[in-house]
């Protein structure tokens, strides 16, 4: 198998993963997300995610981020098909940053 058909079937296997995790994923917020809600006090270690719990993003004198694609969606405005986009978008996205830094590093030194 030559280089570009691995790459290929890889860019492939990618998408078709997610695709996939759009339908398997959990509500429930885990990572970073869970972090945060312990941090604040509105989740214990080892507890359930009290319903309606959210990460409280207004604090003053902080930094605060708005994520282009929140919870892998498109504004919740296509439903699962916004979530399908915005994976797939991101999966391309991931590879072409990939791609361009590898593009960057491979050149010779002059």
């Amino acid at each position: 198998m030559d280089n570009r058909t691995f790459l290929i079937a890889g860019i492939f296997v990618a998408v078709l993963i997610a695709v996939v995790a759009v339908f398997l994923a959990s509500s429930d917020p885990d990572g970073l997300e869970s972090t945060a809600l312990i941090i604040q006090g509105d989740k214990t270690l080892t507890g359930d995610t009290p319903q309606g719990a959210q990460v409280n993003e207004d604090v003053p004198d902080r930094f605060v981020y708005e994520a282009p694609m929140k919870d892998y969606s498109l504004g919740g405005r296509l439903g699962s098909t916004g979530g399908i986009i915005a994976m797939v978008l991101g999966v391309l996205l991931s590879l072409g940053l990939v791609l361009g830094a590898t593009k960057i590093l491979a050149r010779p030194n002059r």
